[in-house]
């Protein structure tokens, strides 16, 4: 076997794991850290708060007397309360006896009610906080699409392109692009500018009105591509523009969805350009489930890859209020389309090919990692989401199994028995480990 030959695959590997270890150690920190401080808050100790498990690497404690450590795996972490038998938590009844009461107050199941909850919710909502504030600063950072519709930067393409920096575009094809204000239209035109190759375009330059010809202003080129797709495993980069698809020269970024769509999932050979270069590439789409704006979904192949008009728009920076209002709607579009899919894997309308595992998610990080920090970023904040939801199903030994606990305690005016939390704690991990297995094998099996 060639050693050198591998050395490509092990950084990749490495670049992987780093990649996730640091995404999932951030989203722990914040989760667990939410805890923390709000059962700081509540008068709740917290005596341990580790990143990682296992053999503690480096500790220190602060004045509040709790310890905090970094542990050898960094795959989780945990907040361990004063009167806690374990990192799990459930109460050490030798230590919980041995308090007195004022003592007893200062323990996760001594304290209220209340302060209970708070703690316990606390750590899905930092997770929820986390979203919201790296989606708001995203969008004050990368702006809103000026109105009117302006050229900001030009993309190279394989074409003559006449635009220049700064054209203010009046009409392409006869259609006049749309108010980015205008909530009713969905892209830069009302209507679809006319499919041909070559267009007539009415520019505003320097405050005078200006026509000329240029290319169809959606063509085929790649502007991202999506991790773990089918463009991702066949070497596709954004910026590549694709010449010809299974022979036939196309122009316009439609042709090849229509292409994709109608290959039923066969082969196709592709003629790139990039750089000046061109290239033959051939790649197999792959099914996918596609939610719909009604809530259905819908199956289609596809390879991974979006586009957009062939510059990027100028852009002017939103307030601090539109900004927010963007994050809150972000974050809520994770969370209901979350549960749709889970609800359509459920009742088998989709695929159960849709649920990722760890594998699944590590490849996926390091994927948007190599894209730039940004995208790495927003992956980070939609995976705090996805952590923060899934840490609110009423399912012993999550949170939100936990905030269950609450309620009936809250309504029954009793803590359940401990046979019955013992029982219910062992169907949670049960399940739990379910999860994780059968996430895992899709990872492995599905295509």
């Amino acid at each position: 076997m060639d050693m050198v030959s591998l050395i490509p695959q092990f950084g990749g590997f490495l670049w992987t794991v780093l990649a996730f270890v640091v995404a999932l150690s951030v989203i722990v920190a914040v989760h667990e850290y939410g805890h923390y401080i709000v059962g700081r808050w509540s008068g709740i100790h917290a005596e341990v708060f580790s990143l990682g498990f296992g053999p503690v690497l480096f500790s220190r404690t602060d004045k509040h007397g709790t310890v905090w450590q970094f542990a050898l795996l960094p795959f989780g972490g945990f907040v361990k309360f004063k009167g806690d038998a374990n990192a799990s938590g459930g109460a050490d009844e030798t230590v919980m006896d041995a308090l007195s009461e004022s003592e007893a107050r200062r323990t996760m199941n001594g304290a209220p009610l209340w302060a209970r909850a708070l703690t316990v919710a606390a750590g899905p909502v930092f997770n929820f906080i986390l979203s919201f504030f790296v989606f708001a600063g995203i969008f004050m950072l990368q702006g809103q699409t000026s109105d009117p519709l302006t050229v900001g930067e030009l993309r190279a393409l394989p074409v003559e392109q006449p635009l220049e920096e700064g054209d203010v575009i009046l009409s392409i094809g006869g259609i006049e692009p749309t108010s980015v204000n205008n909530p009713d239209v969905r892209g830069y035109f009302p209507t679809p500018v006319p499919l041909e190759p070559r267009l007539d375009y009415v520019v505003l330059r320097d405050g005078e009105e200006q026509s000329f010809t240029g290319p169809y202003p959606f063509p085929p080129l790649i502007t991202n591509v999506v991790p773990r797709s089918a463009a991702s495993d066949a070497g596709l980069e954004p910026g590549d523009a694709i010449l010809a698809i299974d022979g036939q020269d196309i122009f316009a970024f439609s042709q090849l969805r229509d292409a994709v769509e109608g290959s039923e999932g066969a082969a196709l050979p592709l003629e790139i350009w990039r750089g000046g270069e061109t290239l033959d590439l051939s790649l197999q789409p792959k099914r996918t489930d596609e939610p719909q704006p009604d809530g259905s979904y819908r199956t289609v192949y596809r390879i991974g890859v979006t586009g957009g008009i062939y510059f990027d728009p100028a852009t002017e920076f939103p307030g601090v209020l539109a900004s927010m209002t963007g994050a809150v709607s972000q974050t809520w579009a994770i969370i209901t389309g979350s549960l749709s899919a889970m609800g359509h894997i459920i009742t088998g309308a989709i695929s159960t090919c849709n649920l990722s595992g760890p594998i699944g998610i590590a490849e996926t990080s390091a994927d948007m990692a190599s894209q730039g920090t940004q995208s790495f970023i927003w992956f980070i904040a939609v995976l705090s989401t996805a952590v923060g939801l899934l840490n609110l199903f009423p399912v012993p030994v999550l949170d939100g199994g936990h905030l269950c606990f609450f309620a009936y305690e809250a309504v029954a005016g009793r803590k359940p028995s401990d046979r019955a939390l013992k029982f219910l704690m062992t169907v949670g991990l049960t399940l739990v480990l379910g999860l994780m297995i059968f996430s895992l094998s899709n990872d492995i099996f599905c295509p």
